[in-house]
């Protein structure tokens, strides 16, 4: 009786672990505008949630299902995050704030593959220099490492933009022909 009670239990906390893992891609996956993919993962996802869901309503008697339904959501959230991490859809701007101006910074990383705009600025010690780069999500952390090699002073500001349009860089990104380091 036990040992039937712990495997109820396993079976519970991996079914909701993976269940909202997917609801947690999938709502991504719709903010980001890949609906059809959204939509594929949503049966894959309602399918999981009605199993789990099923056993819990089936078995709550024991309370242990209930709390392994609960634990199994709160790792799900983690875990999906996770992966969304990993898969790091979409792309990141970034402002940078230079601490002195210098016209070799805008080359040096538009020849790592940036696309970056750069103008000149004017801060409360002097001259600076801003630029606005544009890069795959999956090359943020990288570019972080290439400015801070670059500049450590730099100031840096990031955020998702929700629409891109134009510009000879979406070009190349959209033929796969962005280079990295």
């Amino acid at each position: 009786m036990l040992q039937n009670s712990i495997v109820m239990v396993i079976i519970i906390l991996i079914i909701n672990i993976v269940y909202v893992s997917f609801f947690t891609i999938r709502m991504i996956l719709t903010l980001k505008g890949y609906r059809y993919v959204a939509a594929f993962v949503s049966m894959i996802e309602i399918v999981i949630y009605v199993m789990g869901l099923g056993l819990v309503l089936d078995n709550l008697n024991h309370i242990q299902n209930v709390i392994a339904y609960a634990v199994g959501y709160g790792i799900g959230v983690i875990v999906g995050m996770k992966i969304e991490e990993k898969l790091a859809l979409g792309y990141i701007t970034v402002n940078v704030i230079t601490k002195e101006y210098d016209k070799d910074l805008p080359r040096q990383l538009r020849d790592s593959g940036y696309g970056v705009t750069s103008w000149a600025a004017n801060g409360l010690e002097g001259d600076r220099m801003a630029l606005q780069i544009l890069t795959p999500r999956k090359y943020e952390l990288k570019l972080y490492q290439k400015i801070k090699e670059l500049d450590p002073k730099a100031f840096i500001i990031a955020y998702e933009p929700k629409t891109i349009y134009g510009g000879f860089w979406v070009k190349s990104v959209k033929r796969g022909k962005l280079k990295h380091e």
